[in-house]
């Protein structure tokens, strides 16, 4: 049987972890506030930038400009969105179940499939997998804002435009609630056009001041834009992850304490019961 001592110190060390990931779940709900009220404020922008564009793709020749432009998909790039800290759940697992998954799926579809990594668990689980890392932002952004996604969305469009890639994927998780966040795998580049009826006719545009001033403004915002929505949305999902993380781990350890407290409540009853049956025994002896 564990000693009473030994016990006590079980004890007291579980609610030192208790008070720590109580203290994290305190300051994740409060990250997350304001990480939720950003993506709520970016979502309808980023989604009606995604419309227009996806309209102008339809209507545009695609030789207008080289972010419009559709080759065979050969050699694809997955910008996986993972975390820089852990003890936030499955929250990075599924992504890389997500993106292990599509490349077993689509490995014979495409000649090559590589990866762009945001986060260091990310770089660090598919760096020990031997995978096909072109890039990484592992611990380089200490905010998310939109400087970072301008960074990220400007390497993505050189390489996309120096024909080193044929396609770009998004995969990131996608913010539902504390409770719930989904993994998302969106295509990027080459913009998809607009979904529209057999017997639509698409009018062209009339550009002011050219076509290619406004093009050449336009689609790199775009991409821009996609990867900020998609670094928002993993941001409040991590916050809500790691809320919901630590608020488990604190009733865990409450759970272990009352659970190890009756032990040493037992113990120390049946120590105590012992040391009366030694001092009766001896006086009787002494008699």
């Amino acid at each position: 049987m564990i000693g009473l001592k030994a016990l006590r110190r079980r004890i007291a060390s579980i609610k030192s972890t208790q008070q720590i990931t109580r203290a994290m779940k305190m300051v994740a709900a409060a990250r997350l506030r304001r990480a939720h009220e950003r993506i709520i404020e970016a979502r309808p922008y980023a989604d009606k930038m995604r419309e227009v564009l996806q309209s102008l793709s339809l209507r545009t020749d695609p030789e207008a400009h080289p972010l419009l432009v559709r080759r065979e998909m050969r050699r694809v790039e997955l910008l996986a969105i993972t975390t820089d800290r852990g003890l936030c759940g499955s929250f990075n697992q599924n992504v890389f179940r997500m993106v292990e998954r599509f490349m077993r799926e689509h490995r014979t579809a495409y000649a090559e499939i590589s990866l762009t990594m945001v986060g260091r668990k990310g770089l660090d689980y598919f760096r020990r997998r031997n995978a096909s890392i072109i890039r990484d932002y592992a611990g380089r952004f200490r905010e998310i804002d939109y400087q970072a996604a301008a960074t990220i969305g400007k390497d993505v469009v050189a390489d996309y435009t120096a024909e080193a890639i044929d396609g770009v994927f998004l995969v990131y998780n996608e913010f539902r609630s504390p409770l719930v966040q989904r993994v998302m795998i969106k295509a990027l580049l080459p913009i998809e056009p607009l979904e529209v009826e057999s017997d639509y006719y698409p009018v062209e545009y009339i550009y002011e001041p050219s076509a290619d001033a406004i093009l050449s403004e336009l689609l790199p915002r775009y991409v821009e834009v996609q990867i900020y929505r998609a670094l928002l949305e993993s941001m409040a999902g991590e916050h809500g992850a790691r809320m919901t993380a630590m608020g488990a781990a604190t009733d865990n350890a409450q759970e272990m304490m009352e659970k190890l407290a009756l032990v040493y409540n037992k113990a120390r009853q049946s120590a105590i019961t012992t040391e009366m049956m030694e001092i009766v025994g001896g006086v009787e002896a002494l008699r």
